[in-house]
């Protein structure tokens, strides 16, 4: 690794993730379909400046697919990179303190959508895979990288790919960097993923707009109708009375547990800070990691119905809408939770209403096998450049494409250079530049920490992973055994 790369590109780099993050990538809105595509343009020019003699770009029914691959080099490890280079849309407009894509450097941070999630990580890992070259160009191991842009809508391309052509995902280890450390100088590794089940819910209750002095007090609103109904499916203590939903739930381990406790969280911190609110809600019961890591949620993202727009309009409203999502947990599955939505939907509905419920997309939760050699490599790395190890974490958020990445067998890693205030999703979305810099040489590291690995060192043992379930087995119903004695 080129030591003093970091220092010496900095202001060339920092351009580079300027004209990056000034692309409107909104993959959500298709007025921002030409941007995705110059998204996806800039993504394939740098990957062929870095050397890589294969980039291509996968079309499909959506925003395309990038994919490269370096140099190949016989006897070494890969590793796959993902990533995307969408982005969310960025409203509401007048609470950024600078335009959304015009990237703004204010006290050694970087605001702009995307900055974090995930065009900067992306960026990161670009930059490590340039600096961890040789002279002759090549890095220290082949790499392979997708990239998506339709992480942020839910798009169907890469899923279609990789489920037609699963041999992409065949490697030593696949990287992806969209998340972020625990706490500041606390990196993390994730163990978890919540799934994700997004859905409309529609009501009508009239087939046109009423006059509210005419019919109100005696015609059924739809907005009313609607708040009732979502009001009906979570109460204000944070329990969601969808029947069966927390059934399913499998609880963290008790060491799991344990290891929570010993992360430097702070509550109050995580509400004036990232939650920047006046109280934290949800269940009470249980702790805020356990809230956010181990249980089902249930939001509402927006409501459309009735007048809007300013002055006064007096209608009772014909048809309402409102767009809600369910994160989801082990021992969930988004298919069965989508049937148990709709049957609480109509259990819930009046009579007066004709309710309907459509589902967007979503995914099952993740869970991650963190055993394998790679991690040890990452938490020398970061050992090495931040002076910690990796602690080991869930995360709240979802990632539907994880499991599609591990369709060959090998480990995915989730990691990220963010911090818990970088705001994704939000205005002032920002990455802090030192985290940026540091990123790059940590994964240049790792690149080159992998490189030297042997590819059979990385290479699950099946038949020691097989003697080790037989183990716990007999573990179990020895102590089933015992249980059963002692009752007697």
């Amino acid at each position: 690794m080129d030591t003093a790369f970091v220092a010496r590109e900095q202001d060339r780099m920092l351009r580079e993730l300027t004209e990056f993050l000034s692309i409107p990538s909104v993959s959500a809105l298709p007025d921002h379909a030409a941007d995705c595509r110059r998204a996806a343009d800039w993504l394939m020019q740098e990957l062929r400046r870095l050397g890589c003699p294969v980039v291509t770009l996968v079309e499909g029914q959506g925003h395309p697919v990038v994919w490269a691959e370096g140099p190949q080099l016989p006897g070494r490890p890969t590793l796959l990179i993902y990533g995307h280079y969408d982005v969310q849309p960025p409203d509401p407009l007048n609470e950024w303190s600078s335009p959304p894509f015009e990237p703004t450097v204010r006290e050694g941070r970087l605001y702009a959508r995307g900055a974090a999630d995930d065009k900067g990580q992306v960026f990161c890992l670009l930059k490590a895979y340039e600096a961890s070259r040789g002279a002759d160009g090549h890095p220290p191991l082949n790499v392979h990288f997708i990239f998506e842009g339709e992480e942020e809508c839910g798009g169907r391309v890469v899923f279609d790919l990789l489920r037609t052509e699963p041999e992409r995902t065949r490697a030593d280890a696949v990287l992806v960097c969209d998340m972020s450390y625990f706490a500041p100088g606390w990196p993390a590794v994730y163990t978890a993923l919540r799934g994700l089940c997004y859905a409309e819910i529609s009501v009508r209750t009239l087939q046109r707009d009423l006059h509210s002095g005419t019919y109100g007090g005696a015609a059924p609103n739809a907005l009313e109708t609607l708040v009732r109904l979502l009001a009906d499916l979570k109460d204000e203590d944070g329990k969601i009375h969808i029947r069966k939903l927390y059934k399913s739930v499998e609880e963290p381990s008790r060491s799991e547990r344990k290891a929570w406790k010993q992360l430097p969280f702070d509550e109050e911190r995580f509400l004036t800070d990232e939650v920047t609110g006046k109280s934290l809600t949800g269940l009470e019961d249980y702790s805020v990691l356990e809230r956010v890591w181990a249980l089902p949620t249930f939001e509402i993202h927006g409501i459309k119905g009735g007048f809007t727009g300013e002055g006064a309009k007096t209608v009772i409203p014909a048809q309402a809408s409102a767009k809600v999502s369910l994160r989801l947990v082990p021992g969930q599955r988004y298919e069965k939770v989508a049937r148990q939505l709709r049957k609480a939907v109509a259990r819930f509905a009046p009579k007066w209403a004709d309710v309907d419920v459509r589902i967007h997309h979503g995914g099952d939760p993740v869970q991650v096998d963190v055993e394998s050699p790679a991690f040890e490599l990452l938490d020398q790395a970061f050992e090495e450049v931040v002076g910690r190890k990796a602690v080991q974490a869930r995360a709240g958020g979802s990632s539907p494409i994880v499991p599609e990445l591990g369709l060959e067998g090998a480990p995915v890693i989730l990691t990220g250079i963010g911090l818990p205030d970088d705001g994704l999703h939000s205005p002032n979305e920002k990455l802090d530049l030192s985290q940026l810099w540091s990123g790059i040489r940590i994964f240049a590291r790792f690149f080159e920490l992998l490189g030297a690995t042997d590819p059979a060192v990385m290479a699950r043992d099946e038949d020691a992973e097989d003697e080790e379930e037989d183990e716990d087995e007999d573990e179990q119903e020895a102590a089933a055994a015992a249980d059963q004695a002692a009752a007697r």
